[in-house]
């Protein structure tokens, strides 16, 4: 079978993004063979594409997350049927490899899906879902009447964990880059937002906690702004510092004075991966099953929008400049 892919022959620009078609062979026999029906574009995506994150060799397939039908299945595998629906998430055998119309994954990898949820929720919310579950309940358990503070709360993952927090008792603060995106984050439930291109972080942050800072901060900004999440967070509070979507060229994320954490102030600060979260299968398959029920919950990562396989240079574009809000897709 032919699958249609995009392609990435070596670390650059999105426009090095590049359809092309390559020949898939028969599922191994304890894999599944999946045709997407929605492929979801993660910032990691981004990491993988400039080189931060180095992929396994070139050229590359991006995608770390799928969803969509099962067509073929290996001769040992058990508990799936033909015509199913299922997704995924992660890496495979230390790769990605999502942005491609068909491809093969281990059985154990596929987490068959509910008929109340569809295909774009899932492809929207699943990689989201486990990362929140691993910073909320695994990384720190957030607990009732705890202050978080969610760096781009508008954002896939953001708006995923304000809404996951609160349902956790939290009290979330959410930084943002506009009025469209406050609206966003208010509307998932966010209690107070700040503006970031507007306002002082710093200190409007420690003046909604009456001085004393949040007990949680979530940043996938970097650069500069874990500067300013390290100012407000409380002692022995924590930040998971989860990405650096301001600071892709890792020239400032990489470096912390250990001085900035203690031990006057006492504060933790984590560096926490998804991949290797989900490399433990009991982790991986857990964490998949809790997403789906927030998902069934109500909770929803809006998608902000569909883009066809073909076009993932121009969701990567918009990605990177800020554009966006919640999830983007790909459709092949």
């Amino acid at each position: 079978m032919h699958a249609k892919v995009i392609q990435l022959r070596e670390p650059g620009p999105a426009l090095g993004l590049q359809p092309a078609s390559l020949m898939l062979p028969p599922p191994a026999p304890h894999a599944l063979t999946v045709r997407h029906t929605a492929i979801g574009v993660n910032f990691v995506d981004v990491y993988h594409r400039a080189g931060l994150y180095p992929v396994p060799a070139f050229p590359a397939v991006l995608g770390v997350e799928g969803v969509g039908v099962v067509e073929a299945m290996g001769t040992e595998v058990r508990g799936f049927v033909v015509g199913q629906r299922v997704a995924w998430a992660g890496l495979m055998d230390g790769a990605p490899g999502g942005y491609t119309s068909h491809r093969n994954i281990p059985a154990e990898r596929a987490i068959a899906l509910p008929d109340a949820l569809d295909d774009e929720t899932v492809a929207a919310t699943l990689m989201r879902g486990i990362t929140a579950h691993m910073l909320l309940t695994r990384v720190r358990q957030v607990r009732a009447g705890d202050n978080v503070l969610v760096h781009a709360a508008a954002g896939g993952l953001g708006v995923l964990l304000v809404q996951w927090a609160k349902r956790q008792g939290a009290r979330v603060i959410g930084t943002v880059g506009s009025e469209a995106k406050a609206a966003t984050a208010l509307g998932h439930g966010a209690d107070h937002v700040v503006q970031h291109r507007q306002q002082d972080v710093r200190e409007a942050v420690l003046q909604l906690t009456g001085g004393d800072g949040v007990d949680y901060v979530i940043d996938g900004v970097g650069g500069a702004m874990l500067q300013t999440s390290l100012a407000v967070t409380r002692p022995f509070g924590m930040v998971a510092s989860i990405g650096q979507a301001g600071d892709v060229s890792n020239a400032q994320t990489s470096a912390i004075d250990l001085a900035a954490l203690g031990p006057s102030r006492s504060i933790a600060l984590a560096r926490p991966g998804v991949f290797r979260y989900m490399a433990d299968l009991s982790c991986y398959r857990a964490a998949a099953q809790a997403a789906l029920q927030r998902m069934l919950d109500g909770v929803r990562v809006p998608v902000g929008g569909p883009y066809a396989l073909e076009d993932a240079a121009a969701a990567h574009t918009a990605l990177e400049a800020g554009q966006t809000s919640g999830a983007l897709l790909l459709r092949p």
